[in-house]
């Protein structure tokens, strides 16, 4: 199975998963949901939760409607609720020895190629010092105009840029059926989908006109971009104790299988642009370094053409000016030009401020 596998896992969970019909926490759900986290990390997995709430946290608190809120007054209370959402997190989480962190994101922190990258090595550094990041939207900046407005495409996103396996979508339903179950008897579910052609949008269309499921038109959306980022998708029932759990156990969910693998997936988007903003010149040491599968670094570097940005689209080019590899740039073409053809340990002083010691990171560079 995808999650038994995987390395990194996403897991989205909704507001309705938090705060039940009657406007009250469900903490015992959420302490179910803990140890489903405990259990994955033991196992060494990676663990991102994009997590809904902020808002009905808010409105909870404050004792306001959600339905009557104006988004400039959605917005404060959006701030109000986000307090409230990790307050509850981190107390219940920490009961299991979980650390969690925090990361507030908008549309165009995963859609900027320079910024998704900052958002990537986050994460990685989060890993590695043993926290979960806890995302959500940043509804409190965000205008209608730069939102995802759901976190169903927000958690696509997150898992594209974090390199994760599988991302999962904790629902109030199993997963997507063939017809309406509560009008169906004959009704089955789906288990595994590796192609949405019409029939299934079809699908998901009367899923949410019919018998209001709730955003399965969403989902849908977030298993395209899963399929081209290499990524598996489920959808799965939250609603029940442990559903990580349950997932693992009797696997009653549905599948979006990915169409290309996540190194296809990451060397299709570094290739995919339009043009390179400029070019290294490397010594035949570093084009050696690259085939063993290490990064650029800055003592390797004989010339920088061009004028470039941190995080933009450059060309790696030998002694004879061939063409070796592209990759996503680490600093911008003024601060290579202060730290090229020097050890990495120097960087901090040449440059008068802490950074990175690759100049091009070996997950960021394709051969060409």
């Amino acid at each position: 199975m995808s999650l038994n596998k995987s390395k990194t896992v996403v897991i989205k969970i909704g507001s309705s998963l938090l705060i039940d019909e009657n406007n009250q926490i469900r903490r015992k759900w959420l302490s179910a949901f803990a140890l489903d986290i405990k259990e994955l990390s033991k196992q060494k997995k990676n663990i991102i939760i994009v997590s809904s709430g902020a808002i009905a946290l808010g409105c909870k608190k404050l004792k306001l409607k959600k339905s009557n809120l104006k988004i400039d007054k959605s917005q404060a209370v959006a701030s109000i609720g986000q307090i409230e959402l990790m307050n509850l997190l981190n107390k219940i989480f920490s009961i299991k020895k979980i650390n969690l962190s925090q990361m507030l994101l908008t549309l165009e922190d995963t859609e900027q190629r320079r910024r998704a990258i900052n958002a990537k090595r986050t994460f990685q550094n989060l890993f590695q010092l043993g926290f979960v990041p806890v995302v959500n939207e940043n509804d409190s900046i965000a205008t209608s105009e730069i939102k995802y407005g759901d976190n169903d495409r927000l958690a696509s996103r997150v898992a594209q840029i974090s390199g994760a396996d599988c991302l999962i979508l904790l629902s109030d339903v199993n997963g997507l059926y063939t017809k309406n179950p509560k009008l169906f008897k004959d009704s089955k579910l789906i288990k595994e989908i590796k192609n949405i052609d019409s029939n299934i949008d079809k699908i998901a269309k009367k899923s949410v006109s019919n018998y209001g499921t709730g955003g399965m038109r969403t989902k849908i959306e977030a298993a395209k971009i899963c399929q081209l980022s290499g990524c598996s998708m489920a959808i799965a029932n939250g609603l029940i104790e442990r559903p990580i759990k349950n997932i693992l156990e009797k696997n009653n969910c549905t599948w979006f299988l990915p169409k290309i693998s996540k190194l296809d997936a990451r060397k299709k988007w570094i290739i995919s642009s339009v043009s390179p903003k400029g070019d290294l010149i490397i010594d035949e040491g570093a084009i050696n370094a690259l085939k063993n599968g290490k990064s650029l670094l800055a003592a390797g570097i004989k010339k920088v053409n061009g004028i470039f940005k941190k995080g933009d689209h450059i060309r790696i080019l030998d002694k004879n000016f061939s063409e070796y590899a592209r990759g996503l740039s680490s600093f911008s073409s003024n601060e290579i030009l202060k730290i090229q053809g020097q050890h990495s340990r120097k960087i901090s002083d040449l440059l008068g401020y802490i950074s990175k010691s690759e100049v091009v990171h070996k997950d960021d560079m394709v051969e060409v």
